[in-house]
């Protein structure tokens, strides 16, 4: 075992001197908008009564659908707190540690670093551990920040166990995901399928939670969001799914350290299927090419986005029982008293869908980054195929992607509030609120090819900035944040359809908005060197 292992320690000190600033700039990232959530609240809801009122709005199956359940007879300042947004930031920590776990392992794998460090004298499964070393460290890093910082504030409710259990829920949750995420390197054999799988359990992990928080049944004890919680900090300071996290953590590791032991270098234990003697006639286009590339994650994306939908509509007859009997509820929500309640739901509902669609687009147009950064897109250009037309074909993908997906999220939607209201909602009500998203979906994709054409080493910063997005519009409410802070992101200028009336000026400016961020993208593309 000590002769596999032997080198990690240099490995660790490698990937982290290497990706130092990626490390920090997650850590910081999560670390501020956590940090920032307890003096918003604190200034939005001073007194207890107002923390009171705020919980009777939070006391409906939407909400806990979302962000699960709460200490809502007791709701401090840091049960508000951990309530609110201990989840959103759990899920945000394990997209960080499926993201650093596939980069760290298997696509270095895939791009041949790891075959010439194991020329040299390193151990096996040293770059596994190497990999899972720096995770952890980072994680327990995170934990230890989120713990000072939350104490550090000094606010009421939030003592030093309930803050240092928050850290450790949140450190637990990557660690675990890294563990998956390893796995998965494992088993795919590509980064891509890696990423793909991980990302499937965690959206799969969700759904579960958030049906067995609705139905408060122990479908939540299969879903390790479900353990996020459990915990309850500031209040319960339930310890034991942090031991689970712990736990799974180890045989998750376990896991991956034996299967690595018994694959070839660069192969998987998932394998893909034997392609045909002979192409077809489709691929002999970019268009074609890139679709076929992209075909096993569109089919993958495009099943979770339906069942997303289905189990978000899922709660709309609930929502409506639950509001119909109590005036002050009804008139708390920021829509139009006059329509139904669910109607005056649907708009943030879709908000929230459209951004999760906005996922797939995005990672659909870096994969021209990917392979140029493999060396495969040499093969392509060699041949009498331009750059305009090869990136072109990967624009045309991740906008019918982002299309596709947000319309799925919508028919599911549409299908489950037909089958649980007694009014369901009408197909041109849900339909028009979704696409009302497709502008700043398309704004997204446009501003990724952007970075990719001019600088494509800045292509990861516009995870940023759907990061930013999210916090703005979706917490904007929440935490007042100033109209000019919402008008920076393009979902800011989406109108809240149908409680609001439509706004033709804003929706074609996006678009157009979009188109110059295209043809910028291209020309720079067309102009620059291939790295």
């Amino acid at each position: 075992m000590g002769h596999s292992m032997r080198g990690s320690g240099i490995l660790s000190k490698f990937i982290i001197r290497r990706d130092i600033v990626r490390l920090l700039l997650w850590v910081v990232s999560i670390s501020i908008v956590t940090l920032a959530v307890p003096p918003a609240f604190q200034e939005l809801y001073p007194t207890q009564e107002q923390r009171n009122v705020m919980a009777e709005t939070m006391r409906n199956p939407a909400m806990t659908a979302m962000v699960g359940p709460g200490n809502l007879e007791h709701y401090t300042l840091g049960a508000m707190t951990s309530h609110q947004m201990l989840l959103l930031t759990a899920v945000a920590v394990a997209l960080m540690n499926i993201l650093l776990a596939v980069r760290f392992t298997r696509a270095e794998e895939e791009a041949g670093i790891t075959e010439m460090i194991r020329s040299l004298s390193v151990g096996r499964r040293a770059p596994l551990i190497a990999a899972m070393s720096v995770l952890v460290g980072l994680n327990l890093v995170l934990a230890i920040v989120t713990w000072l910082g939350l104490v550090s504030l000094g606010m009421e409710g939030m003592d030093s166990v309930g803050s240092l259990v928050y850290g450790l829920t949140l450190g637990g949750t990557g660690v675990f995901f890294a563990g998956v995420a390893v796995g998965c390197a494992q088993l795919a054999e590509s980064a891509r399928g890696a990423t793909s799988l991980a990302m499937i359990i965690l959206v799969i992990s969700y759904m579960i939670r958030s049906a067995g928080d609705v139905s408060e049944s122990v479908l939540s004890w299969f879903s390790p969001l479900g353990w996020v919680t459990f915990v309850q900090p500031f209040s319960d300071n339930n310890g034991w799914p942090i031991v689970c996290f712990v736990v799974s953590s180890v045989l998750l590791a376990w896991l991956a350290w034996s299967l690595q032991g018994r694959r070839d270098l660069g192969a998987g234990f998932i394998h893909t299927k034997p392609g045909r003697t002979h192409a077809s006639a489709y691929l002999t286009n970019p268009l074609g090419l890139v679709l076929r590339l992209q075909r096993t994650g569109i089919i993958i994306w495009s099943i979770g986005m339906l069942v997303l939908g289905i189990s978000y509509g899922s709660v709309l007859g609930d929502l409506e029982s639950f509001f119909g009997g109590n005036e002050l509820l009804k008139n708390m929500l920021a829509g139009n008293s006059n329509r139904p309640v669910a109607e005056q739901f649907l708009p943030m509902l879709m908000l929230v869908l459209a951004f999760i669609a906005t996922i797939p687009g995005i990672l659909a147009m870096h994969k021209i980054a990917g392979e140029e950064k493999n060396g495969r897109i040499d093969t392509i250009l060699g041949r009498s195929i331009s750059r305009v037309r090869l990136i072109g074909a990967y624009v045309f993908v991740a906008i019918m992607i982002g299309v596709v997906m947000n319309t799925l999220a919508a028919i599911g939607l549409w299908i489950a509030s037909r089958n649980v209201m007694d009014e369901p909602l009408s197909l041109v009500i849900v339909f028009g609120a979704s696409a009302v998203q497709l502008p700043a979906i398309a704004v997204m994709i446009g501003l990724s090819a952007l970075f990719i054409g001019i600088a494509p080493r800045w292509s990861s910063l516009v995870w940023l900035y759907v990061l930013y997005s999210f916090v703005t519009l979706y917490l904007g409410s929440l935490f007042q944040v100033p109209e000019w802070a919402t008008l920076l992101s393009p979902f800011g200028w989406v109108p809240e359809w149908p409680i609001e009336s439509m706004n033709w000026i804003a929706e074609g400016s996006l678009l157009a908005i979009t188109v110059i961020f295209l043809i910028i993208g291209m020309y720079g593309y067309r102009k620059r060197d291939i790295q």
